[in-house]
């Protein structure tokens, strides 16, 4: 089982995009380097750029109005982010990008972009939709938190989190990055101390365990499905990226 649903989330891997656009981005690209816990950008300043990522993972989040941070992405090699902008009048960035790791990425001039999307429709037809698909993750991950609660929050991340960096061995699914307890909670509007609680009850259950390099071993990704109602969303909504 495990081995097929790898195998689905490579086959999707590199579907967001075409190559022609990937090489437009690239062709408009400057690479810029990146330090750990390096912000690009913060919720609210002035959109210029988007951003491709060469290398190195970068986390999205939503400040709430009560002041705390809500995860909504962790962007990897191949991923664009501060797309939201396009094709906006004064634009604004709606989120705040940081560096989890040291990386490169190139800065895209949103004007730029627009003027030679603007001369293809086929490609800003493309772009459009794959921003699309973007919102249509972004409700989703509202979703599981309003419909699901705290703890259907946090098992719809860990699916999320399977699909985007799961590696199968022989007992289940490894999440192949290392996440503190405080930052699972930023993705479930939750405190560090109900995830704690939430992550020793699937322990028990013998659902998950946990590696000393603290990533995450997922031996019963069903249940977690199953506990939530899971729709079983296409890969390339159901995923943190």
């Amino acid at each position: 089982m495990y081995s097929k649903l790898l195998a689905e989330q490579h086959s999707n891997k590199d579907t967001n995009i075409s190559n022609e656009l990937r090489k437009l981005l690239c062709s408009l690209g400057t690479p810029k380097k990146i330090e750990k816990d390096e912000y690009l950008y913060h919720e609210g300043s002035d959109a210029q750029e988007i951003f491709l990522i060469q290398s190195g993972l970068v986390h999205i989040t939503l400040l709430t109005s009560d002041g705390k941070e809500l995860s909504m992405r962790i962007c990897k090699s191949g991923d664009i982010f501060g797309e939201l902008t396009l094709f906006t009048n004064n634009p604004k960035y709606l989120l705040s990008a940081r560096a989890l790791q040291k990386g490169v990425v190139l800065l895209i001039d949103k004007e730029k972009l627009e003027q030679e999307l603007m001369t293809n429709s086929a490609l800003t037809f493309e772009f459009m939709r794959w921003v699309s698909d973007h919102m249509r993750k972004f409700q989703s991950k509202i979703r599981d938190l309003l419909l699901n609660g705290k703890k259907g929050a946090l098992y719809s991340t860990l699916i999320r989190l399977s699909n985007s960096y799961g590696k199968a061995n022989e007992d289940g699914l490894l999440i192949d990055i290392a996440m503190t307890n405080q930052e699972l909670a930023n993705f479930c509007a939750a405190t560090r101390e109900s995830v704690n609680r939430m992550l020793a009850e699937l322990r028990t259950l013998n659902v998950i365990s946990i590696q000393q390099d603290g990533k995450i071993l997922i031996k019963n990704v069903q249940f977690l499905r199953d506990e939530i109602g899971c729709d079983n969303c296409p890969i390339e909504v159901c995923n943190i990226n």
